[in-house]
């Protein structure tokens, strides 16, 4: 099923992610798999179909920055700084995960890694939602990232609810990961935003 971009078609798709569902969306990068991501089993949905290793740590989607807290322990300075200058857009924050993440999200490192995608749709679909949702890409493990809502489709057909039929945006790179360690950033994967650009904002940047 293609959900339709507008009102109808975002409350449609946030209802079958309320009732346990996957939906296909499209983010600033590449189609994502979306699940509730505070629901294991969902969770664990995402992680059946895709054929992903359960042992793999999932990203979640956030609408805002105040959908943060809840989901972590701490927030340290720099990261705040960062989150702040390149939010929303391709930049995804580890932190130490609170115990309201499941353990399938974390895979057991005890961190969370979170986003504030720049694209509106996916914001408003999160929004409406009232919860983060899963933002790994939407394909089949070890498969190309996907584009355009009617391949989404075609790969998982009945295994998902159906797929927002809206763009993607512009970026062709994925999002750049960051974590804290040691009283420094570290690039745990280079992706969009460049680490030049991050050491405009704070200092102590390494790359693992």
């Amino acid at each position: 099923m293609l959900f339709s971009p507008d009102n109808s078609g975002i409350h449609n798709a946030a209802n079958a992610l309320k009732f346990g569902e996957l939906v296909a969306f499209p983010t600033d990068t590449f189609f994502a798999l979306g699940a509730d991501g505070l629901s294991a089993a969902a969770v664990g949905d995402v992680f059946a179909i895709k054929g992903r290793n359960p042992g793999t740590p999932v990203p979640l989607l956030l609408d805002d920055f105040a959908m943060v807290d809840p989901l972590v322990t701490e927030f340290p300075s720099p990261l705040r700084k960062l989150a702040e200058r390149f939010w929303p857009g391709v930049l995804t924050i580890v932190l130490p995960a609170s115990k309201s993440v499941p353990e399938v999200v974390t895979a057991g490192t005890g961190t969370v890694g979170v986003r504030v995608p720049n694209h509106d749709l996916v914001r408003e679909l999160i929004s409406v939602s009232g919860v983060p949702l899963t933002g790994t890409s939407c394909n089949l493990t070890g498969r190309p990232p996907i584009k355009e809502a009617i391949f989404a489709e075609q790969v998982f057909g009945s295994n998902i609810a159906g797929c927002i039929d809206a763009p993607c945006g512009t970026s062709d790179e994925p999002s750049t990961v960051v974590s804290y360690a040691d009283g420094e950033v570290v690039v745990l994967r280079n992706g969009a935003i460049s680490v030049e650009s991050m050491r405009n904002i704070v200092d102590d940047i390494v790359v693992s």
